[in-house]
């Protein structure tokens, strides 16, 4: 793997650490800034925009700078808090990296080396990002709080008039892909209902026919919602491709039901996501504000 292919990939993985560097300071290492009385040395923001340029982070030395400044305050309310994060939870974190770049461990650690960048340098990110994690499901999480009149009210508004049906399907398979189309067809031309759907295929050769009960059209992707709700019941879709070969939605039964539970659960996501992010961030522009920083 080279330097070029380590950026691309390590970009998208270190992002997710707000970290900080908690290394020894070397005797010899000049003091840049203090936080709350704690020291960030020269060789850790030395260290930090190596670090940064294998990311492909340009900001330099004043991003670096500003990111251990940062980290050091995440570190310092998780210690007051008494978050302890374990050597066996960076270890772990710092394997899945190596994983999620498909090499060793020994090989990030080579990787890193070759870059000029400690890999106590790396763990140390890990440890706080694992500490602020704790801090923020700890602190922020049990007050973040969504209103579900306001979910109800964008759900309404997110669903269509061919969401609004709820569906009891069957789904025919032939097995072995575009080749069968005409089979497909054919089955599809002569289909004369669920109750005869077993029946019928048995004049085909590799069909599968399985129950797939009760949907409602929200659960579906759009195109199949939008086909089934042109559909009376004994109505059967074109064919699709799909891994097992081609496939088609039998409508059993069909009412007309408004359901925004599978709505609200993906704006829930967000909104719940949404919320959290901007809680912590608060919380972490108070803890900076009330710091005391000194370069």
């Amino acid at each position: 793997m080279t330097f070029a292919d380590f950026r691309r990939l390590a970009a998208a993985l270190f992002i997710a650490f707000g970290v900080a560097n908690a290394a020894t300071i070397p005797a010899q290492a000049a003091t840049v800034a203090t936080v709350n009385g704690e020291p960030i040395s020269d060789v850790q923001v030395d260290q930090r925009m190596r670090l940064f340029r294998m990311e492909g982070n340009n900001t330099g030395r004043n991003g670096a700078l500003e990111q251990l400044i940062t980290e050091a305050i995440q570190n310092q309310e998780a210690k007051r808090l008494g978050i302890t994060v374990s050597n066996a939870q960076v270890d772990a974190a710092f394997l899945q990296i190596a994983r999620n770049l498909n090499v060793s461990r020994d090989r990030l650690q080579s990787m890193l080396q070759e870059g000029g960048v400690g890999s106590e340098t790396l763990q140390a990110r890990l440890r706080a990002a694992i500490a602020w994690n704790a801090v923020a499901e700890s602190v922020v999480m049990p007050n973040v709080q969504i209103s579900e009149l306001e979910l109800d009210q964008q759900a309404a508004q997110k669903v269509a008039d061919y969401q609004n049906f709820d569906y009891i399907l069957k789904e025919v398979t032939f097995i072995g892909g575009g080749g069968r189309s005409g089979q497909a067809n054919n089955y599809r031309a002569n289909f004369a209902g669920c109750d005869s759907a077993v029946q019928l295929s048995l004049t085909f050769t590799d069909v599968a026919v399985v129950d797939v009960g009760r949907r409602h059209a929200t659960q579906l992707p759009e195109a199949i919602a939008k086909e089934l709700a042109g559909l009376n019941v004994g109505g059967i879709t074109k064919p699709r491709a799909t891994e097992a070969g081609l496939s088609m939605l039998a409508v059993c039964e069909k009412v007309q039901a408004q359901d925004l539970t599978f709505v609200k659960g993906g704006l829930r996501d967000q909104a719940g996501s949404g919320a959290y992010e901007r809680e912590v961030k608060a919380y972490m522009d108070r803890l900076r504000a009330n710091a005391k920083i000194f370069r």
